[in-house]
């Protein structure tokens, strides 16, 4: 089969496409035709070094759209079953292996394209908003990278929340637009977001802040995170890690929650199935949207990494495997 492999780190000229062997199942696993995948930026992470321990070569790709080609017996799945699913060993490839857990049907109405578009970034989004930061309708939020993947799930689902007041922070001002059309009301770039998130809620500042960049901006989130708010912690783009001191949280009855979805899906994957159900749901009724940056074909996957790496995209990007 053809797909996409890494024998070494480093930057996008790493990637080969080629062919590989068919993948086989084992116990509880099913074999997926992939259509679609998306890129997301742990790709970019895991292909530049950031993982601590691989076998090379190596096929990224944490989630993908496609039909199931192989089962087992007793499997609650069909051959036919149209899919989204978290792969075992990456989804930049014609097929891939899954763990029946980790494997979710997907409605008739619901296009591959679109479908491919969320697993990592809806799922994780509906976890954030409902289980982790629990908003209310009386909140103040604050989202980083708003005009990204997860930023634009966490906007909409914010949104079709109630939440009193969505505030989105962006790298570049030209992506305001996009971020209020999604349903933020404010959209703010991180030299300004302070300041804004004290203005608009009269010094008493953000209820939940959602951080998925660390390094600095962590730091300055406890500036405007109100008493008893909740910082949720779900990631690092900036390659840095975060910091804050314990007299920034006891003192103000504030808290800080760390969130992963890969350990979610090692550990506890049978937490996503009815999230995964309930996201698809709002995909095929319309109620939630991911705009598609652009698609490329599985043999360009460079080029898409080189588009993600620019930041100079809105929305998401996909691989075409079909």
């Amino acid at each position: 089969m053809k797909a996409v492999i890494q024998n070494e780190f480093g930057k996008s000229s790493v990637l080969q496409y080629t062919n590989v062997d068919e993948p086989i199942i084992d116990e509880h696993e099913v074999l997926i035709r992939t259509a679609f995948t998306s890129v997301n930026y742990a790709d970019i992470k895991n292909r530049s070094g950031n993982k601590a321990k691989v076998n090379f070569p190596m096929i990224l790709g944490l989630d993908m759209a496609g039909t199931i080609v192989e089962v087992n017996e007793n499997s609650p799945f069909l051959i036919g079953d149209r899919v989204i699913a978290f792969p075992k060993n990456g989804s930049y490839a014609e097929y891939a292996v899954a763990k029946e857990d980790l494997v979710y049907k997907i409605p008739d109405s619901l296009s591959f394209e679109d479908a491919a578009s969320f697993p990592t970034v809806a799922i994780l989004s509906y976890l954030l908003i409902h289980e982790i930061g629990q908003v209310k309708e009386s909140d103040t939020i604050v989202i980083y990278s708003a005009a990204g993947g997860v930023g634009s799930m966490l906007v909409q689902l914010a949104k079709l929340a109630k939440v009193k007041q969505i505030i989105g922070v962006v790298g570049d001002i030209s992506k305001a637009n996009y971020v209020k059309e999604l349903g933020a009301d404010e959209v703010v770039t991180y030299d300004t977001f302070i300041d804004t998130v004290l203005r608009l809620t009269d010094g008493k500042g953000a209820n939940v802040i959602f951080d998925s960049v660390a390094g600095e901006v962590t730091g300055q989130s406890l500036e405007c995170l109100a008493l008893y708010g909740t910082l949720v912690q779900f990631g690092n783009s900036s390659g840095k890690a975060g910091q804050f001191k314990t007299s920034d949280v006891h003192s103000s009855c504030r808290n800080v929650k760390g969130f992963s979805l890969g350990t979610t899906r090692k550990h506890d994957p049978k937490r996503l199935a009815p999230i995964a159900e309930k996201v698809c749901k709002l995909f095929a009724e319309g109620q939630l949207r991911l705009p598609i940056a652009q698609v490329f074909d599985l043999s360009d996957a460079a080029k898409a990494h080189d588009l993600m790496e620019s930041r100079n995209y809105q929305g998401k990007i996909l691989l075409k495997v079909e």
